[in-house]
């Protein structure tokens, strides 16, 4: 799980202007995202981590400033280094949000070495 009370810098309004100030769509993901993550983080190898490719999620429902929200998480399949999770959130009155997130296990420091070549790939092209 993972769960926020909404304050101004999860508003709609910080991220698209004019819009309503209610909970952002993109604040919703990340914390569906952060649930997902936080649901296999402590079953993971030593030197691993997991990093999201892919988002499939609904906003349900806005929710107001100063509302607490809870995401859920469950580790719906396996396939290899590929996990995949089921994802909900919820206000303090409704289901806001649910959908899918997938997850890719990799290591840490392999992953970031891929990054740092990309990176001089950049400045020396």
């Amino acid at each position: 799980t993972a769960q926020i009370v909404v304050d101004k810098k999860h508003l709609a309004t910080e991220f698209i202007q004019p819009t309503v100030e209610s909970l952002g769509t993109p604040v919703l993901i990340n914390l569906m995202n952060l649930a997902a993550f936080n649901a296999v983080k402590d079953f993971l190898p030593s030197g691993f981590t997991t990093v999201c490719t892919s988002v499939d999620v609904k906003h349900l429902a806005a929710t107001p400033l100063g509302m607490s929200v809870t995401a859920e998480a469950v580790l719906e399949e396996i396939d290899g280094y590929r996990l995949v999770f089921k994802v909900s959130a919820y206000d303090e009155l409704e289901k806001v949000g649910e959908g899918t997130i997938e997850r890719w296990v990799v290591d840490h420091e392999k992953f970031i070495k891929k990054i740092h070549e990309r990176k001089k790939r950049l400045s020396s092209g």
